[in-house]
């Protein structure tokens, strides 16, 4: 089960989420701690249920009507691409990786309306398993970027627990 978590101050997202307008922690515990931290990141995005990638879709569509870019699909992660591989500037999916390290990533998207960071962590438990935390920061910039965290926000409190009982199966 997951549950709801801070951001841990020694994350590499912690100096964005001081001044945010809107940060999310969840976290779950898993029983295999191999993997790294873009291994986990990978898979919980291709892993996004399929509604999800659809309201992404739906997303896209309205916020071009307002000249906002089209940030594409949740899933369109490479599966056969190795998790070491990404380097910092390439993209992930939607974001921007700004960092990948073995036990964090960091990523981000940043518009004229708002900055969104995201982060996931791993952390090795001393009985073999692994805290895996992912945060979320978002930085509005303009009443564009207020508005659009209006129904954003909720449903990414609801998407973000979804995603990582997902790393489970």
């Amino acid at each position: 089960m997951t549950h709801a978590a801070t951001i841990p101050l020694d994350s590499l997202i912690a100096p964005h989420a001081a001044r945010a307008g809107f940060r999310h922690c969840r976290a779950i515990t898993l029983s295999d701690a191999r993997q790294p931290a873009m291994a986990l990141f990978l898979r919980l995005m291709a892993g996004m249920p399929g509604w999800i990638d659809d309201m992404m879709v739906l997303r896209n569509r309205l916020v071009g009507l307002l000249g906002l870019k089209d940030l594409g699909r949740l899933t369109a992660i490479d599966p056969a691409r190795a998790p070491a591989s990404y380097q910092p500037g390439e993209r992930v999916g939607i974001f921007t990786l700004l960092a990948n390290h073995p036990d964090e990533v960091l990523l981000a998207d940043c518009d004229r309306h708002l900055d969104v960071h995201i982060a996931l962590l791993r952390r090795s438990l001393a009985d073999g398993r692994c805290e895996v935390l992912v945060s979320t920061v978002v930085h509005t910039h303009n009443a564009l970027g207020r508005l659009y965290m209006l129904p954003v926000a909720p449903f990414h409190r609801l998407i973000a627990p979804l995603a990582l009982r997902r790393l489970r199966d």
